[in-house]
């Protein structure tokens, strides 16, 4: 089952359980983000559409997502005049899940999503730090006695192992 619905000046044919972004939506005060969108055509199971504004049919969505688009630029120019102008602009967008269409008595549901876990933290080992810390210490002692005999180069060759 399908429904053509109107949102933000433009229609979507949705099923349930389609993502669609339509213009932002003003999700009032209420805090679960249900979203009920105005219908202007179904389809049964038969694959009858039914036209005009049916009176029963319903489509609710959940918000999932708030966001901006990606950037467009506008630029204005006229020749020989030394006019340029240039704007950028970001349009705002609402992502709405399709949970449920009802029409005729009848109600299809979008499947349930499963929930997400949590990654438990790593926690680095006492252990690991501990070796980390005695290779600088050794490294000091090379670059010091290198000094002593001369240079950069002794210390590559002392490095290396080409003595």
């Amino acid at each position: 089952m399908y429904a053509v619905i109107r949102a933000g000046g433009k229609q979507y044919r949705v099923a349930p359980g389609d993502v669609i972004r339509v213009e932002k939506v003003g999700t009032g005060t209420d805090g679960d983000g249900q979203v009920e969108f105005p219908v202007l055509a179904v389809s049964g199971e038969a694959g009858q559409i039914e036209a005009g504004q049916p009176s029963d049919a319903r489509v609710v969505g959940q918000v999932v997502e708030e966001g901006r688009g990606a950037k467009i630029l506008v630029f204005h120019y006229k020749r020989k005049k030394q006019y340029k102008k240039l704007r950028g602009h970001r349009q705002s967008y609402t992502a709405v899940r399709i949970s449920e269409i009802a029409f005729g008595g009848q109600s299809f549901k979008a499947p349930e999503l499963p929930k997400k876990e949590a990654k438990p933290k790593k926690v680095k080992a006492i252990e690991a730090e501990e070796p980390a810390a005695e290779p600088t210490v050794e490294k000091a002692s090379q670059e010091e006695s290198c000094t002593e005999k001369g240079g950069k180069e002794v210390f590559e060759e002392e490095i290396n192992g080409k003595q």
